[in-house]
């Protein structure tokens, strides 16, 4: 979770606009955090959720509620856009 937030945080260790060193504590930190949050995890934990998400994956996908959703995405967007066209005349 540490690693997630460091990843998101808006506040880095080194700060991004300096040249080369801004990114590379990224570069570094993140995947060895991920690493070490890799193996602090018991094997037999991760094989079982490993095995649901599996498990997970193979469910049926509803693509009429996809296109659905991505439909509502659309209308909204292209509502906002009008609205803010309209705002600016």
């Amino acid at each position: 979770m540490a690693v997630a937030a460091y990843a998101l945080s808006p506040i880095d260790l080194i700060p991004d606009f300096v040249p080369v060193l801004g990114l590379l504590d990224d570069l570094v930190l993140v995947p060895a955090g991920l690493w070490l949050a890799l193996r602090l995890i018991p094997a037999e934990v991760l094989a079982a959720h490993r095995a649901a998400a599996e498990a997970a994956a193979r469910r049926p996908v509803s693509r009429v509620a996809a296109a659905l959703v991505i439909a509502g995405w659309i209308v909204v967007a292209a509502a906002g856009a009008v609205a803010i066209a309209g705002g600016l005349r």
